[in-house]
């Protein structure tokens, strides 16, 4: 069965880029910029659910992380993730793009639609949009609402990625593999700071080649692996590794995944870097920002296809609650001063 799809001007035409939300996307993305090449102090906060599976649970969401923002805003800029599709390791939920009824349905269609009509809703906010495209198509129909995106551990090696980093307009941030292992990542930004001729769709929906300009703005997210890499010695070990290839020579750590360990305590990561942020460690220079999952409530819940989920509780990785997020940000924003 091949169901068609609308092409990428035909969503954008459904669900237009507001002049607001355009302010936004442009002041994150130059913000962004100068965070990672270190003309602005500030650091960069990629923090939000794991994944969407409720759309008015993420506006409500939205709508704090906003507020804090107005907080904190002096030390750090904030990226809420709004994930809409989900890598994974072998079979599970793919995303509210690819399932947006959490039944197995399978509706792409509308969740293009649903994706493209939240992101420009929390873009007109004020608050700036993060995630990642697992599928290069995708990029196609958001990537204008996008003020940073994400390769993640499981695509970083894909070369389909890599290229489609080349051709994005906002920053990238590359994951260290599922092992731990920097090389991959380092040699993804690489070839995304190069220009490639990538085979995709145009605005039309025809298959086309397009000419990518190679993409400046990327940096390394370690994530941890088989062990943890949030650590000092870490930190040091993959901005040196970064540096040598005259790549931004700080990284993001991501206080989930492999460095949170099975039990998921991501506080307790964010709390030890908050710690070296205090005691003026010198690890910490190579360090430009943090992810944190994070939603209305804490945990995770089992998703179940076709039961209905409770709405601010992750149905994937297990997230921070939104009352700990603020407090652990603002002991972050005062600590870097």
């Amino acid at each position: 069965m091949v169901d068609a799809l609308p092409t990428p001007h035909a969503l954008r035409d459904a669900v237009p880029l507001s002049d607001a939300t355009q302010g936004t996307v442009e002041r994150a993305r130059a913000d962004i910029r100068e965070i990672l090449h270190g003309a602005d102090r500030r650091w960069l906060v990629v923090v939000g659910p794991c994944s969407v599976h409720d759309v008015d649970a993420a506006r409500e969401y939205a709508a704090q992380l906003h507020a804090l923002q107005q907080e904190v805003s002096s030390s750090l800029l904030l990226v809420m993730r709004v994930y809409v599709e989900k890598p994974r390791t072998r079979l599970g939920w793919t995303g509210l793009l690819h399932d947006p009824g959490l039944d197995g349905s399978g509706r792409v269609n509308d969740g293009l639609r649903i994706a493209r009509a939240l992101f420009e809703e929390i873009n007109a906010m004020g608050l700036p949009v993060a995630t990642e495209f697992v599928d290069p198509v995708v990029a196609d129909y958001l990537q204008d609402l996008v003020a940073w995106s994400a390769i993640g551990a499981r695509t970083v090696e894909s070369p389909l990625h890599r290229q489609m980093a080349s051709g994005l307009a906002c920053p990238v941030g590359f994951k260290n593999s599922t092992s731990g292992d920097v090389t991959a990542a380092i040699n993804g930004m690489i070839s995304a700071g190069a220009t490639h001729r990538v085979l995709t769709i145009d605005d039309d929906g025809r298959a086309a080649v397009r000419q990518t300009p190679g993409n400046p703005d990327t940096h390394l997210i370690l994530r941890g692996g088989t062990r943890p890499n949030a650590d000092r010695h870490s930190v040091h070990v993959a901005s040196a590794a970064v540096a040598r290839e005259r790549l931004v020579p700080r990284v993001m750590i991501d206080c989930g995944h492999g460095n949170a360990g099975p039990s998921g305590a991501q506080t307790v990561v964010l709390e030890d870097i908050i710690r070296r942020v205090q005691g003026r460690n010198e690890d910490m220079t190579h360090v430009l920002g943090i992810m944190l999952e994070s939603h209305l409530e804490e945990g995770r819940q089992l998703f179940v296809p076709g039961v209905p989920m409770r709405p601010g509780q992750s149905i994937t990785d297990a997230c921070v609650s939104l009352e700990d997020t603020r407090r652990l940000l603002r002991e972050l924003a005062r600590a870097l001063g």
